[in-house]
């Protein structure tokens, strides 16, 4: 069944009080993420921007390059594995900007436009601000995932069992994913690479309520759904 052919009122059944249900049963919140550092932030073992800006940037990329869209699928781990990339891989050394990046993921949403404010929210909070891209580009710093768990959270279950009927999108499923954030750069003539653990949960709707799998909301970074 198509997005279009689901009523707006069980959409919007979903954002205000599906999710308010969730944060209930799990006690978990579905706002206000929190990543980027901002260009005073100093350096940590976390964060490969160094002290002073390199002379060498790598060259940008084609101005009719695009990035490539999250792959259409009724797939759900599958989808949340795509999609997880696609929120956390990028280069600085493109032509491409945050919001460029931001806009793949946003693709991949809701059709009908309901959760589009909320899931651009939580996008914006995993990506750096406009400001901080271009310190980074100084750097060109990129930044990539590497999976090492995809699963449905152990409290799903108990929140699909209590929430009342109508309360969730049929097809409703959520995805941890536990990994690794890596980031690589040049300082002078030096490169440089960091990581450190990272961990989120996507929340997914497939068939029946769409086609494909769309993504509808995000945790917050390293505070996943138990």
């Amino acid at each position: 069944m198509t997005a279009t052919a689901r009523p707006r009122k069980r959409l919007v059944v979903l954002v205000s009080i599906g999710f308010a249900v969730l944060a209930a049963l799990v006690g978990v919140g579905l706002y206000g993420l929190v990543l980027a550092p901002a260009p005073t932030t100093p350096t940590t073992a976390d964060d490969p921007t160094p002290a002073s800006p390199s002379t060498s940037v790598a060259g940008p990329t084609s101005p009719s390059a695009t990035l490539p869209p999250i792959r259409s699928t009724t797939n759900a781990e599958s989808f949340a594995r795509d999609a997880a990339r696609a929120l956390i891989d990028w280069d600085t050394a493109t032509d491409f900007t945050p919001a460029d990046h931001a806009q793949v993921v946003v693709d991949a949403g809701d059709p009908s436009g309901t959760e589009t404010a909320g899931l651009a929210a939580d996008i914006r909070s995993y990506l750096p601000t406009a400001a901080a891209w271009s310190t980074l580009r100084t750097y060109s710093t990129r930044q990539w995932l590497t999976i090492d768990e995809v699963f449905v959270p152990a409290s799903w279950p108990e929140a699909e069992a209590q929430a009342a009927p109508g309360q969730l999108l049929p097809g409703t499923i959520a995805y941890t994913v536990k990994g690794t954030r890596n980031r690589a750069g040049v300082v002078g003539a030096q490169p440089q690479e960091t990581s450190r653990p990272i961990t989120f949960t996507l929340f997914i709707a497939c068939e029946p309520s769409f086609d494909v799998c769309r993504l509808l909301r995000l945790s917050e970074v390293d505070n996943p759904l138990p």
